[in-house]
């Protein structure tokens, strides 16, 4: 029996329809951030798939769409080492995909992250306080930049002012131990050399600043060091020392009278003790 052949909006409608069937109407991703100290970059997003998987597309805006993360179960990705033109704008897209097997080529559904420009996103991590020193009025620090993970050619990492040049400077926040009250000085390089009281020990820690920056233009702070010129024991500990030196004191003069007096007690009693015996020796 002949049977007319189906037009094409009904196999369009069809096709339509078996899809929905199947299943392809997958969940996108939500909450999507972008994580970034010293250039290396991490999308986060959620919920963590069930019967999918996700795949990241990052998109420049002058460069090629590139994916990372391919069918991932995850709910990150480390996007650092497509991003080496920190100075472009990019926008990533989580893809929601079925299992290889099942691919059926057409776009998936997927969610849009806001636009991320490392140059002028990424934190400025802690600086590492190589040596330190104060000689009289003068206090010496000297630092070294955070790494990125970018190399050069020869393989040696990139540091944060390499890739910043003159927009990145240091600052040095300085205070008399045990005073609130700080002061600062800025530099280009990786040493500072400030003025301070003669014979009183200084704290300080050394933090990155991008001026040229809206937002994020402080970086992280390095440890707090303190000098220790002049600074004795109770300096550092204060009453507690003073209060353990105290007692050790009183159980030092207390043993010394008592030994004496327990040790001549014991004396005249082993003296008496041979005194009875005797007698007791002479009477039999």
């Amino acid at each position: 029996m002949f049977r007319a052949a189906a037009s094409p909006r009904a196999l369009l409608l069809s096709a339509l329809l078996w899809h929905l069937a199947a299943g392809y109407d997958l969940p996108t991703a939500v909450n999507i951030t972008w994580s970034s100290i010293n250039f290396k970059t991490i999308l986060q997003w959620q919920p963590k798939p069930s019967g999918y998987f996700y795949t990241v597309e990052i998109h420049g805006q002058t460069s090629d769409v590139k994916r990372k993360c391919i069918q991932t179960s995850e709910t990150e990705c480390d996007v650092t080492d497509v991003l080496r033109n920190v100075k472009e704008t990019y926008t990533a897209h989580i893809l929601s995909v079925k299992p290889a097997e099942m691919d059926n080529f057409e776009e998936p559904p997927f969610a849009v992250s806001e636009k991320f420009t490392p140059y002028s996103q990424t934190v400025i991590g802690k600086p590492e306080i190589k040596d330190y020193s104060q000689k009289g009025s003068k206090l010496n620090v000297m630092f070294k930049d955070p790494l990125t993970p970018y190399m050069f050619p020869n393989g040696s990492f990139l540091s944060v002012q390499d890739i910043f040049q003159h927009d990145l400077e240091y600052k040095l926040y300085y205070w008399k131990d045990q005073s609130s009250g700080k002061k600062d000085v800025t530099t280009k390089s990786h040493n500072f050399e400030v003025r301070v009281d003669s014979g009183k020990n200084y704290c300080f820690y050394v933090q990155g600043i991008v001026p040229s920056r809206r937002e994020n233009r402080n970086g992280q702070e390095s440890m707090v060091l303190c000098t220790s010129v002049g600074r004795n024991i109770l300096d550092e500990y204060g009453t507690e020392v003073f209060i353990i030196l105290a007692v050790i004191a009183v159980a030092v003069i207390t043993l010394a009278i008592v030994l004496p007096v327990v040790l001549c007690k014991r004396k005249k009693a082993k003296k008496a003790r041979a005194v009875r015996e005797k007698e007791l020796l002479n009477g039999v």
